[in-house]
Order: structure tokens, then sequence, then C-alpha cells
């Protein structure tokens, strides 16, 4: 991975990180679930950690994803295996006679 951090007034700094292939699909997961580039997350998670307020703006829902389907396949929760089937309990009968 490669980038590049700029801070005000200061020269941009070229960073290079060698991250584990699932380090680096879980940011871009995150990134694309803000609706920002991998770049633009990577600044904003290290200006945080340099206690300085620079959040990439995420955009609306409606231009992250072009339908249903695309919105649930890169969900952040895409491929943690969540059982989400429903409770096969039945409230009891009662009888309202």
């Amino acid at each position: 991975m490669f980038g590049t951090v700029e801070g005000e007034g200061a020269a941009a700094m070229t960073v290079t990180l060698n991250l584990k292939p699932e380090v680096e699909k879980g940011l871009m997961a995150r990134a694309h679930a803000r609706g920002v580039s991998l770049d633009d997350y990577l600044q904003e998670l290290v200006a945080k950690e340099a206690s300085l307020s620079v959040a990439a703006e995420p955009r609306p829902i409606h231009e992250r994803f072009d339908n249903l389907s695309d919105l649930l396949l890169n969900s952040p929760f895409a491929g943690a295996n969540l059982d989400l089937e429903r409770s096969k309990d039945y409230p009891r009968p009662v009888d309202l006679a």
C-alpha cells in the first residue's frame, strides 16, 4: 500500500505500508462503507491519531451504491457469517374467550 500524507504548510510525506491481505481488505471495506477512498480513510485515521480534525466527509448513501444488492454485498458485515435466522420460538396460545 502506498500513500501520501500532507499537513498544513508542510511538504507532503510519502508513506509505504506493507499490510497483510486481510488487513488491507478490512481497511478497504471500512473505507467503502464510509463512502470515501482508501487514501482519504487512511489520512483520516492518521489525522485522528495525530489529534488533528481532518475528517473525510462520507458521501450520501445513494451516491455510494447503485442498488440494494451492491449495498448488501459491500456492507461492513458482508462475510461476517452473522446468524440472522428468525427464532423458532413462537408465543403460547392465548384464550381470548
